[in-house]
């Protein structure tokens, strides 16, 4: 695998903590521009814009933090636009931001479930749709998705969490073929379980009406992410920062030469899933006569 050393202008969605932040850190180290985005800036998110920002200004790190809200068109654009006023251009978009739900699925109101698409696939589209016309501008660009092993397999209770996920896995390989005649690449990182504030932050099912009526299944949730809370807060626990180097390698591999899909950490047998359903993803493109589309290259004229 070729590396490249080139400064990129980076936008990272989600990056009050964990591999939001980590990728953010890692990133502006290795000399790229970096805007690490999240809500609330100057308000519930105000320590962890400090802790960005502090040593950015040690080190000297050419990273600042600016206010994205990924439910919000206004806030997108607004931060999208900013970027390419002060920087030219966005060369790589990580698409970080992301909650989870996770409880008894038929517990869960239409309006909860919403709000887990809001941010997990509309979020991304929502990002995706602001940034794209200045990449297919310039033939030149890299969309990674930060999605999860749930995208890819089903954890029973993480029904609407990984309906998400699956949705944003759908919609990133079809940008990665949409968009390889401009010039554009599309990835995925799935990253296995991690100690981040993700299992802290669960949204759990809110119509109590319906959970009650499951009895002790509706604990069985409770006790499985008791469980990966255990393990992901113990000396054994995987480093969330291994995401982060993850999201780094992948800038730095030339176009053409990155992998669709990237997992990382424990993998439940995806890397194997993966590799099996490759095939015959390739063998439909062959049918409908469309290979030519997974690979990105230069842009069409005109």
């Amino acid at each position: 695998m070729t590396m490249l050393s080139e400064k990129k202008v980076i936008l990272i969605t989600g990056s009050s903590h964990g591999i939001g932040r980590y990728t953010a850190e890692i990133l502006a180290r290795e000399g790229h521009t970096v805007y690490a985005t999240m809500r609330g800036i100057d308000r519930r998110n105000a320590p962890a814009r400090a802790a960005l920002t502090k040593p950015a200004e040690t080190e000297g790190l050419d990273l600042r933090v600016l206010e994205l809200d990924v439910t919000d068109d206004a806030s997108v654009e607004a931060a999208v636009a900013a970027v390419v006023e002060r920087s030219g251009r966005i060369d790589v978009v990580v698409n970080n931001a992301g909650t989870m739900f996770v409880g008894v699925t038929e517990a869960y109101t239409l309006e909860k479930a919403r709000q887990q698409m809001e941010t997990n696939f509309f979020g991304v589209l929502r990002v995706n749709r602001a940034v794209l016309p200045h990449m297919r501008a310039r033939g030149d660009g890299l969309l990674i998705h930060v999605t999860s092993l749930a995208g890819r397999i089903v954890f029973p209770f993480f029904g609407i969490y990984s309906a998400s996920k699956f949705a944003l896995e759908a919609l990133a390989e079809t940008f990665r073929y949409e968009l390889s005649p401009f010039g554009v690449d599309s990835v995925i990182v799935e990253p296995g379980p991690f100690g981040t504030n993700l299992i802290a932050s669960v949204h759990p099912s809110d119509d109590h009406v319906r959970l009650k009526e499951y009895g002790d299944v509706a604990q069985i949730p409770v006790n499985m992410l008791s469980s990966f809370d255990q393990f992901l807060s113990s000396d054994d626990a995987p480093d969330a920062r291994e995401v982060a180097g993850a999201v780094r390698d992948l800038i730095a591999t030339p176009k053409g030469e990155r992998p669709l899909r990237t997992v990382v950490g424990i993998d439940y047998g995806v890397r194997a899933l993966n590799e099996a359903v490759a095939p015959t993803q390739q063998g439909l493109l062959e049918a409908l006569e469309m290979t030519a589309l997974a690979t990105p290259a230069s842009p069409v004229s005109g």
